[in-house]
């Protein structure tokens, strides 16, 4: 088991910032402690805007450091000042020709993934077994849902988190959660409807996605009971009064299972107050102890799972814990 938690952010970063470069979508995804599930959209290089200049140099910052940015810079204003449009069309090109490809986006994630964990861990040589596995699937609703509820329900079926939206690193919980990766993380759930059903209203309507994912999510994930008979191990997954109860709510998440997570936030959230308190209590932690990393920069953190007004936590949580 490689990854760990914060390793997990990390993959999600790198993940995301191929995607915003490539032009190639997440639709959803799930990061596991040894392997990973992405249902990915591809789309027709013809497609996608040619980079520009000033697109080159806005995209750059997500995959390389300042000083290749600022070298990649120069080379193009070298370029301009000697008036040779051929030499700034190939560096342009350079850059051009990886977007919308499958196979470099996956390359540029896992090589990204595996500098980072090698470095980590004090280790050299690859980090994955062999090739990634593809499947092409048809642009139909049927199709990319189940595709999609596999990835998803893979916390489920390891028994790891009992519900898919306490698991913090798929790609509906992170569309739960909200904020800045989790827009884009509706939108990859949206798209993936609008565009199975004809209907590009869905696309810009989370709520109604929301609610026929979920609804698919626990059906699909319906557990099984072992037969030893039959020599079957049997799955691990939702209760059919689970099933139900999700169903009878046309699969909107009820205010009663947000009140069950702020229990887990009064135990694990570390505090519980305005911004400014929890980011005030983070501002003497770190003076005193630096128990949060030198990298973190402030502490408070929004609640998931419902509206909560003004309320923030020190920490953001993982995965569901056992209900009492």
């Amino acid at each position: 088991m490689v990854f760990a938690p914060r390793d997990k952010e990390v993959f999600r970063k790198i993940l995301r910032s191929q995607e915003a470069f490539s032009g190639v979508r997440v639709v959803t995804y799930c990061l596991m402690s040894n392997h990973f599930h992405l249902l990915l959209e591809v789309p027709d290089k013809e497609t996608l805007a040619p980079l520009d200049e000033a697109g080159l140099l806005a995209l750059l910052p997500l995959l390389y450091d300042g000083e290749t940015v600022e070298g990649v810079k120069q080379e193009l204003e070298r370029a301009r000042l000697a008036d040779d449009e051929a030499w700034h069309r190939d560096i342009l090109e350079r850059y051009e020709r990886r977007r919308g490809d499958l196979s470099l986006f996956l390359k540029e994630v896992k090589l990204r993934v595996t500098i980072y964990m090698n470095q980590r861990l004090g280790r050299t040589g690859t980090l994955w077994e062999g090739r990634f596995k593809s499947v092409l699937i048809e642009d139909c609703e049927q199709a990319l849902l189940t595709i999609a509820a596999y990835i998803d329900l893979n916390p489920i079926r390891a028994g790891i988190a009992s519900r898919p939206e306490d698991y913090r690193w798929c790609g509906y919980a992170e569309a739960i959660a909200g904020g800045k990766s989790g827009r884009l993380a509706r939108e990859g759930l949206s798209s993936m409807l609008a565009d199975a059903m004809g209907d590009p209203d869905l696309a810009r309507d989370w709520a109604t996605t929301q609610a026929r994912y979920r609804m698919f999510l626990f059906e699909e994930g319906r557990g099984i009971a072992p037969s030893p008979e039959f020599g079957s191990p049997g799955r691990k997954g939702f209760e059919e009064k689970e099933i139900e109860a999700v169903s009878a709510q046309s699969g909107k998440i009820p205010f009663a299972a947000a009140l069950r997570k702020r229990v887990r936030y009064f135990c694990d959230g570390a505090v519980l107050g305005s911004a400014d308190f929890v980011n005030a209590v983070f501002e003497r932690e770190q003076t005193l102890r630096r128990r949060f990393g030198e990298k973190r920069t402030s502490g408070a953190r929004r609640m998931r799972g419902a509206q909560w007004g003004g309320l923030r936590v020190m920490r953001d949580l993982q995965k569901d814990v056992p209900r009492s």
